[in-house]
């Protein structure tokens, strides 16, 4: 029972260590940072009842989702912070890529509606955007449930495994999130090309944000795999390594994506009207009608009379003149032939 209490308080040591900090500055990053997603999940509630725009809007509920996958992410750095053991090991191995797989999902819906909102057509209904995005990270949830459940149904504990075999087996169920990251790096790239500029904004922020949690991702698992062995810092410098990414992976998914992304919504709520160098440009026949129908409504609504306003119909330029109420206006009658008149 000693021997026990014992292990159990080792477990924690990481989280006063005076000797080495690294822990306890990530566990501040991750407090703060849990702290910071909340208060964005309250601006997103905010935003809901405040946009207008149903483009904008539908993309709102995919972005709760992806809060909640940082939020999860921040929270799950204190697995890494206690020593591997029956308990967070599991959490471990099932959370890590769940979670960024809803995030990399996320993303990737989003940026899927803005390759047909750059181009002028309709948006995907939230509905359709929240399916893509829990449907894309569904497998991954399959691959982590059987990996474990294989491991603890063969009795193959995760510390009677090699810290090699440990790191290889992590690095492995994330294969599909490595996919859904760089599938999300190509769509962004296709936000680039359309005629509507006030999209592409939306685009760069999320080309932006995937890139720079590739060369994160790169940079971990590089050390994990290659440079601990070679510095013979494995396994002391496992966790650290995985701690450092996971936490700054999603203080660039609240930074780079989520706080911008906001700030552009909230905007747009304070402005009545779109400014007209960010509005979609309209087809040049749609333009020539609003400016007829515009300065007719003008020229009739003055004072009650109609006036004489010089408009141009396809190059034709059209006259409108006063008419004199107190004159009489016949309508011509069509002239009939002599064999028509007979017969009438």
């Amino acid at each position: 029972m000693y021997e026990d209490c014992v292990k159990s308080t080792e477990d924690y040591y990481l989280f006063c260590d005076t000797e080495g900090p690294w822990a306890i500055v990530l566990e501040s990053l991750a407090s703060i940072g849990i702290v910071v997603t909340i208060i964005l999940l309250l601006a997103s509630l905010f935003l809901m009842r405040r946009v207008q725009d149903c483009s904008q809007w539908n993309v709102l509920p995919t972005q709760f989702l992806f809060l909640l996958g940082v939020l999860g992410l921040f929270g799950l750095a204190f697995a890494f912070i206690i020593q591997l053991n029956q308990q967070t090991a599991p959490a471990r191995y099932f959370l890590f890529g769940v979670l960024f797989a809803i995030c990399f999902s996320c993303l990737l819906a989003h940026a899927s509606n803005l390759v047909k909102l750059v181009r002028g057509r309709v948006s995907f209904c939230w509905t359709t955007l929240l399916g893509i995005a829990i449907g894309l990270s569904l497998l991954q949830k399959i691959i982590a449930i059987e990996y474990v459940t294989l491991i603890m149904t063969r009795g193959m504990m995760f510390v009677h495994m090699t810290p090699c075999q440990l790191n290889m087996d992590f690095v492995v169920l994330l294969v599909y999130v490595l996919f859904l990251m760089a599938l999300t790096f190509f769509v962004s790239k296709a936000t680039f090309c359309g005629p509507c500029e006030n999209w592409k904004q939306h685009g760069r922020l999320i080309f932006v944000t995937v890139l720079v949690s590739i060369v994160i991702w790169v940079v971990w698992i590089s050390m994990l795999m290659k440079g601990n062995p070679e510095l013979q810092r494995q396994p002391q410098w496992d966790d650290p390594v995985i701690c450092i990414g996971l936490i700054t992976n999603a203080w660039v998914f609240l930074l780079l994506y989520i706080i911008p992304e906001f700030c552009i919504l909230y905007r747009s709520c304070r402005q009545e009207c779109p400014s007209p160098a960010n509005a979609c440009p309209l087809p040049a026949y749609q333009r020539s009608f609003r400016v007829e129908n515009q300065e007719l409504s003008r020229a009739r609504d003055s004072d009650g009379t109609e006036e004489d306003v010089a408009l141009t119909a396809y190059g034709t330029p059209i006259q409108l003149q006063n008419v004199d109420p107190t004159q009489e206006y016949l309508i011509p009658r069509a002239a009939l032939s002599p064999q028509q008149d007979a017969g009438l």
